[in-house]
């Protein structure tokens, strides 16, 4: 493997939000200790390291990155039916979400995380981390639309080593430090996420704010000085031409 292709991390980056004071320095708390731990998963990657020795790379990346204490957050105490996760974080005393480790060439998707589910809901915690070491991956437990258990969606998808999508990588995984949690960023990015799946933004497409943006733009690309009726004009255009119809309130 190239090494320096490996090396991507690094203790800088731009980040695209505005920071308030204490997100400063978690975020390059997180991108030091990312740096610093690239080579060793580099070399965890190269020979295809198991579970085992994955795992230890992944308890130095939540409590050196994300600030969980491997003495207060971390436990390895929750199990179901005679299986456990490999770690879990706590908040308050209760599970906040089990973490599930693979070893480093493994492909990760929905399937791993079945212990884990099980684990969450007899726990009642809402979310899931998936980890081989560079992939990461954070599952919010939605109740499922037919009143039956959960449905997990994917929130914070990562990998640590993709140069291209370093400061992006950065930026997704501070959701899921010690500190992030606490003042509810990560339940913002999850609200943020369900705004953007296509029912909930087919309703911001129709709203009077949309309408009369995009009825300005129009304006000035026809040079068209608008006419009675035009803005009733654009969200039907809208409706029936942009907007899927079977994502329309059911009502209309």
């Amino acid at each position: 493997m190239d090494a320096e292709a490996t090396q991507v991390m690094t203790r800088t980056g731009q980040f695209t939000t505005t920071s308030v004071s204490w997100e400063t320095p978690v975020r390059s708390r997180l991108a030091a200790a990312l740096d610093r731990l690239s080579g060793p998963l580099a070399e965890l990657v190269e020979r295809d390291a198991n579970e085992g020795d994955t795992r230890m790379l992944v308890a130095d990346i939540l409590s050196v990155g994300m600030n969980y204490s491997k003495y207060q957050d971390l436990t390895t105490e929750y199990r179901t039916g005679g299986e456990s996760v490999d770690y879990a974080i706590v908040r308050d005393g209760a599970l906040f979400a089990p973490v599930e480790v693979k070893g480093c060439a493994q492909d990760l998707d929905v399937r791993n995380i079945q212990t884990a589910r099980r684990v969450a809901a007899e726990h009642g915690a809402e979310w899931i981390v998936l980890t081989n070491g560079r992939l990461w991956k954070a599952y919010h437990l939605r109740p499922a639309e037919d009143g039956e258990g959960t449905q997990p969606v994917l929130i914070v998808d990562v990998d640590l080593m993709d140069a291209e999508a370093h400061d992006r990588s950065i930026d997704a995984l501070f959701h899921l430090t010690h500190e992030a949690v606490e003042h509810g960023r990560l339940e913002t990015l999850r609200k943020w996420n369900e705004a953007l799946e296509a029912e909930p933004l087919a309703a911001v497409l129709r709203s009077e704010s949309v309408v009369a943006a995009v009825r300005e733009a129009v304006r000035r690309a026809t040079e068209h000085p608008g006419h009675n009726g035009d803005a009733d004009q654009v969200l039907r255009a809208l409706t029936e031409s942009v907007i899927a119809r079977g994502l329309l309130p059911s009502q209309e």
